[in-house]
């Protein structure tokens, strides 16, 4: 009986998903992600047997990933400025190293693929805008609908990735400097929410 390679699995994985999510190659075939794992295109299908089944795999792992990265920020006992630098600090970062996944999340919600998993992270965003409506309530940030402070929050980060082939080509930019733009993001982001 033949044992699984999970090395090779976790290879083809991680190929997919830096293909997928870093570069932007949402439709790459299995012939290609085969080609940049540097394995055999049967190997891709045998332990996936289809380049949906790899993909949907995939976005899984990485979109759980990065909500537990989240719910970590969310669920911390920090204060509260701390706890907005850091959302902001792993919001980019991890944007910045998977700016396509954000793209690819917006696709699926128009398409209603995802939306029944989203509804089940209310818990989570009630919790957060209970938070949000103390500091207000504190005077420590503007009054206004805790929906309307966390829709601000994520536009702020989600945005100029969303974006980011306009802005590149309006300001002049390469992928380098663009980079940093979106790392000075993270302090001047902070200063808009706590002036």
């Amino acid at each position: 009986m033949s044992t699984r390679d999970t090395g090779t699995e976790q290879l083809i994985k991680d190929t997919a998903k830096h293909l997928f999510f870093a570069e932007g190659k949402l439709h790459a075939t299995t012939q290609e992600i085969a080609d940049a794992a540097g394995v055999n295109r049967t190997l891709v299908n045998y332990y996936f047997r289809s380049r949906d089944i790899l993909f949907d795999q995939v976005f899984t792992e990485a979109q759980g990933g990065f909500i537990n990265t989240l719910d970590e920020v969310f669920e911390s006992n920090m204060p509260f400025k701390e706890k907005i630098r850091n959302l902001i600090s792993v919001f980019i970062d991890e944007t910045a190293l998977y700016p396509y996944r954000q793209l690819f999340i917006i696709t699926e919600m128009n398409r209603n693929v995802i939306l029944n998993e989203k509804k089940s992270r209310a818990k989570t965003v009630k919790i957060f805008m209970e938070e949000i409506q103390v500091e207000m309530d504190k005077g420590l940030i503007k009054k206004m609908d805790p929906k309307q402070f966390i829709l601000n929050i994520f536009s702020l980060m989600a945005h100029p990735f969303l974006t980011a082939p306009l802005h590149k080509a309006l300001f002049g930019m390469n992928d380098e400097e663009y980079a940093t733009l979106m790392e000075e993001r993270k302090q001047l982001i902070y200063e808009t929410i706590f002036p």
